[in-house]
């Protein structure tokens, strides 16, 4: 009997060793893609803030500068759609090297943001990040300061 329920634990140790995978990939596997590239830009922008709520996306190739049109259905307060911007713009910009300009749109707001004007509004230049966690805290920094917030969407 003792040796069944061990020889059954060791079988559901596992089992649940090989079901426990991460499920959240690490976004900068992405790095370098490109906006021509629909499964990369989609994979991006589920894994993004508000993710969830992206109907649809579309990738503006024919002709530079290079842009991408992100279609939520998603009613939040602007605060959270500016800061969602912030966040969703930065991690594009940085991880789609030819994105030039991105347009989000929710239910009730639009907003475009270009590269370099995000660049200009962080006095840094976004190829220069290498990880989630330095991106994260970079645009944590900025979305704390309203003001701050208010500038880059005068």
């Amino acid at each position: 009997m003792i040796k069944l329920f061990f020889f059954s634990m060791l079988i559901l140790l596992f089992l649940n060793g090989c079901n426990s995978s991460n499920t959240k990939e690490d976004i900068f596997q992405s790095e370098g893609s490109y906006v021509g590239d629909n499964s990369a830009v989609g994979n991006i922008a589920h894994q993004l803030p508000g993710g969830e709520h992206l109907e649809g996306f579309e990738l503006k190739t024919k002709e530079k500068p290079y842009g991408i049109i992100l279609n939520y259905n998603w009613i939040e307060a602007e605060k959270k759609y500016k800061e969602t911007v912030i966040y969703n713009a930065t991690f594009l910009f940085t991880l789609v090297q030819n994105a030039d300009w991105i347009t989000f749109n929710f239910d009730n707001q639009r907003y475009k943001v270009t590269k370099e004007d995000l660049q200009n509004w962080y006095g840094k230049r976004l190829s220069e990040y290498t990880s989630e966690e330095e991106l994260r805290k970079l645009t944590q920094k900025y979305i704390e300061d309203e003001n701050k917030v208010n500038e880059l969407f005068k």
